[in-house]
């Protein structure tokens, strides 16, 4: 890509695989069915995009910035989020496969994760204030010094959550998913 602004463009089909894009920056654009996959996105600036239908599967976010990002329907797996950069940093997701991804360390209040799926992923010492877990499995992922204080875990399911490692204050669970704050400590209840 030669030009480094693009402004209120969309985007559709297009293979950004090896392309060089540090330095670009992409305000108020849509991508639609677009690759990203294995791509270095280094230091590139998303500000108020969307991404629909999208794989950016093991691309490498060191310094990007996403600001008020939305993700839908995308195949985000692999990415570590915590490389991107913290300032005004946003991003929402609806029905997104999210495995395996990292968000170590990011503050993520308010966010928003719909009909997604979060194997193994990461959100130690993270700030999930208000973050809403909408009917996304959360089947392996990582918990641990993780702030979860008003979160939203009452459609989600498959989540294991230590109450000792992690903040827990006005969290909001379903009866169904109890076990999944009980699982360390090896009880039966039927």
């Amino acid at each position: 890509m030669k030009d480094l602004l693009h402004e209120e463009e969309t985007f559709d089909k297009i293979d950004f695989t090896g392309k060089p894009l540090a330095g670009t920056e992409f305000n108020k654009c849509v991508f639609k069915n677009c690759n990203f996959a294995n791509s270095p996105l280094a230091r590139v600036l998303f500000s108020d995009c969307v991404f629909d239908n999208c794989n950016l599967g093991n691309a490498t976010l060191d310094g990007t910035k996403l600001q008020e990002v939305t993700f839908r329907n995308s195949k985000l797996l692999g990415l570590n989020f915590y490389q991107c950069a913290d300032f005004l940093f946003s991003v929402s997701f609806q029905g997104c496969n999210l495995d395996f991804t990292s968000f170590t360390g990011k503050k993520l209040k308010k966010t928003l994760f719909d009909t997604c799926t979060l194997k193994e992923a990461n959100f130690s010492d993270c700030d999930l204030t208000e973050t809403k877990f909408l009917h996304c499995d959360l089947s392996q992922t990582l918990f641990n010094r993780t702030n979860l204080t008003k979160a939203d875990f009452r459609t989600a399911y498959n989540y294991t959550i230590d109450a000792e490692a992690n903040t827990l204050k006005k969290t909001k669970f379903s009866a169904a998913g109890l076990m999944g704050l009980l699982a360390k400590y090896d009880i039966i209840v039927e």
